[in-house]
C-alpha cells in the first residue's frame, strides 16, 4: 500500500522540484567546466558535479513541517543534500526556544544543516513587511554561507490567493495580482513547490505521518489584515460567491503573471528608445509609449534611484507619471526612500536627495 493520498501529493510537489533543482544544477557545473577547459562529458578526466544543497524555511507550522518532511524523503532517493534553516523573529516570548524545537524536529527529520537564525525586526513597511524583509535577509544569508542551490518555501494555494486579493485591496498592479512566483529570488534561489495544494493537504499531511506543528498565533491575530483576511475574508467571499474562489484566484494570480511577464519584457526594450544622450528619459518619448509600458519604466527608474520596492506603490508611480502626461509646472514630488523626482528641461529627473 502506497502513502497516504496527501503525503503523496506533497512529495510529488517536491520531486518535480528537486529534478528541476538538480538539472539546473548540472548544466551549471558543466558550463564551468568548459569555461575551465575541463571535460564537461562523463569520461577520463570529467569532474562529476558536487552534491547540491537544498534548504527548506522552515517555521514549525503545518505547510512548513509537510514541506520539510518530503524534502527528507525525496533527498535521500537523489544526488543532493537537504537541510533547514528556521528563523527567530523575536516577536513571541519563548520564540528562541520555538526556534530550537524546530531545529531538533528537522535534525531528527534528518536534515543536515538544521539551523536557527535570530533576527531584528525593523518597522519600515509595518509589522508584516518587516518581518518579511528580516526573514528573507536571514534566509539569502543562509544560502550564501552554506553555497546552497535552492531554498523551499511551503506557501500553498491558499497563500497565493490571500495575496492576490491583498494586491486588489491595495489598488496595485497586475504584478501584484500575479501573487508568489513559482522561481523566485536571485538565480532562482526561492521555490515553492505547494502553490498548486491547498492548506489543509500540508496539514493532513502532517497528521498522518504524526508530525507535530505549531500554530503560529499570529497567524489568527486580527491586528495582521492576512490574519483578518484568512480567518474573515476569504471565509465570506467563499459564502456569498460559493466554493471555488481560493482555486479562482490562484488562477488568477498565473494569468496576471503572464501578462505581467509580457509587459516587463515590452518596457525593458523601450527603455533604451527613449532616453536622451546623457541616459535622461524624455518625457515627450515615454508620453507615446502604452501607460502600462510607460509606468513600469518610471518605476522601475524610480527603484534604481533608491527607493524600497516594497514601499513604492502604485500610488506613488501615478504621481510621477502625471509629470509626463499632466504637465503644469507642479513641484517635485518626494517618494519613499528620499527619492525625489521633477520634470526638468523636457526631461524626467529621478534621483535620492
Amino acid at each position: 500500500m502506497g502513502p497516504h493520498p496527501a503525503v503523496a501529493a506533497i512529495r510529488l510537489a517536491v520531486r518535480r522540484v528537486l529534478h528541476d533543482v538538480l538539472n539546473e544544477h548540472s548544466r551549471d557545473h558543466e558550463a564551468a567546466a568548459v569555461t575551465a577547459g575541463a571535460p564537461a562529458a562523463p569520461g577520463a578526466g570529467a569532474r562529476t558535479a558536487p552534491e547540491p544543497l537544498v534548504l527548506v524555511a522552515c517555521s514549525g507550522g503545518a505547510d512548513s513541517m509537510a514541506l520539510a518532511s518530503a524534502l527528507a524523503f525525496e533527498s535521500r532517493k537523489l544526488s543532493l543534500r537537504a537541510g533547514g534553516i528556521t528563523v527567530d523573529h523575536g516577536l513571541q516570548h519563548g520564540s528562541d526556544l520555538r526556534a530550537a524545537e524546530v531545529v531538533s524536529r528537522m535534525t531528527g527529520l534528518g536534515l543536515e544543516p538544521a539551523e536557527a537564525i535570530a533576527v531584528q525586526v525593523g518597522r519600515e513597511g509595518g509589522p508584516e513587511a518587516a518581518a518579511r524583509d528580516a526573514r528573507y535577509a536571514a534566509l539569502d544569508a543562509a544560502a550564501e554561507r552554506h553555497g546552497a542551490a535552492a531554498i523551499l518555501l511551503g506557501h500553498t494555494r491558499d497563500d497565493q490567493a490571500e495575496t492576490v486579493l491583498l494586491g486588489l485591496a491595495r489598488g496595485s498592479g497586475t504584478r501584484s495580482l500575479s501573487g508568489m512566483a513559482a522561481v523566485s529570488g536571485a538565480a532562482g534561489r526561492y521555490r515553492r513547490p505547494f502553490l498548486e495544494l491547498d492548506r489543509q493537504t500540508a496539514r493532513k499531511a502532517c497528521m498522518v505521518q504524526s508530525l507535530p506543528v505549531w500554530d503560529d498565533p499570529h497567524n489568527a491575530d486580527p491586528a495582521y489584515t492576512r490574519s483578518r483576511l484568512r480567518q474573515e475574508g476569504l471565509p465570506a467571499l467563499e459564502k456569498a460567491l460559493g466554493k471555488g474562489v481560493v482555486e479562482a484566484l490562484a488562477r488568477t494570480a498565473q494569468l496576471s503573471r503572464d501578462d505581467a511577464d509580457a509587459l516587463d519584457a515590452w518596457a525593458l526594450q523601450a527603455d533604451a528608445t527613449v532616453r536622451d544622450d546623457a541616459g535622461l528619459l524624455e518625457c515627450a518619448k515615454l508620453f507615446a509609449l502604452p501607460p502600462a509600458v510607460r509606468r513600469r519604466i518610471v518605476r522601475r527608474e524610480v527603484i534604481g534611484a533608491g527607493a524600497p520596492a516594497g514601499s513604492l506603490f502604485a500610488r506613488h508611480v501615478e504621481e510621477v507619471d502625471k509629470l509626463i502626461t499632466g504637465w503644469r509646472g507642479q513641484r517635485a514630488i518626494n517618494l519613499p526612500g528620499r527619492v525625489v523626482a521633477r520634470r526638468q528641461g523636457g526631461r524626467l529627473v529621478i534621483r535620492q536627495s
